[in-house]
């Protein structure tokens, strides 16, 4: 009943930005908890970004700093503005959101995404 489909996934140069873009669509008033994963080859899933009803943010360690998340007035469209993009940024990132829960990076979710690339080379 929630769907979130992301967009904006690209191969770039270390150093260099991406943004990244989640449409939600369906039931997102049940959301009070939105964010970004990512799952690198190899590795495990970790969250990397959130954000609650009231636009308090939460980051990953590995990305505070370089990366913000944002949400459209409508709430209707999630963003990942990355910056300063290393090698390890590299991975297939994650839309994905909750409801009901308290906020806080790499909280379970309930609704996903299918995906987009990032790919960070040097």
């Amino acid at each position: 009943q929630v769907q979130l489909v992301e967009s904006g996934g690209d191969s770039v140069q270390a150093g260099g930005s991406l943004r990244l873009s989640c449409a939600a669509s369906g039931y997102i008033g049940s959301l009070n908890c939105m964010g970004w994963f990512r799952q690198a080859p190899g590795k495990e899933r970790e969250g990397v970004a959130v954000i609650d009803r009231g636009g308090s943010t939460g980051y990953a360690e590995s990305v505070k700093g370089r990366f913000t998340i944002s949400q459209d007035n409508s709430k209707t469209t999630l963003y990942l503005q990355m910056n300063s993009l290393k090698p390890d940024d590299t991975a297939m990132y994650y839309c994905a959101g909750v409801g009901g829960v308290n906020c806080y990076v790499g909280i379970g979710m309930a609704y996903w995404g299918k995906g987009t690339l990032v790919t960070i080379s040097s």
